[in-house]
């Protein structure tokens, strides 16, 4: 059994890992703070990225979001690790709340795992809108809010 630990990783290598290991999204622009999971060897093992809240009524300085989290196959408890680094990392920092989400049929095992409540389900309309278009969203797909809070 492998033990990992938690270390600071800058937002350019957790990028990277998310670029080469995501299997749905592509690097983010901005964050608060990112951490990684590396085994014993050292070696990279998955990524939380930690950011501002996408949807801008959630936004209120003392709510966080975790933007990105990805592990490489295989590792277990990684994911878990790093969601609960995450939460721990933002209680220290005085934000009150932390939100991820979920996609499809995703279970959100290594959410509840690291504490984390679902706490709102939706169907996303995309984020285009008569008044402002954009391409951009995933219409008809279903999403899962989940909240750790203080």
């Amino acid at each position: 059994m492998s033990t990992l630990t938690v270390v600071p990783i800058s937002l350019r290598a957790a990028n990277a890992f998310v670029a080469a290991n995501h299997r749905t999204h592509g690097p983010v622009v901005g964050a608060k703070f990112a951490i990684a999971a590396r085994d014993q060897a050292g070696t990279v093992v998955g990524v939380a990225i930690v950011g501002r809240p996408v949807a801008r009524l959630l936004d209120d300085e003392l709510t966080a979001e975790v933007t990105r989290v990805c592990c490489l196959e295989g590792v277990p408890n990684a994911c878990s690790m790093l969601y609960g680094a995450a939460w721990r990392a933002c209680k220290s920092m005085g934000f009150r709340r932390l939100v991820t989400y979920t996609q499809g049929e995703e279970l959100g095992t290594s959410l509840r795992a690291a504490g984390a409540h679902s706490t709102a389900s939706h169907v996303d309309d995309g984020w285009d809108r008569p008044a402002r278009h954009r391409n951009a969203g995933t219409p008809g797909m279903v999403r899962t809010r989940w909240e750790w809070a203080a």
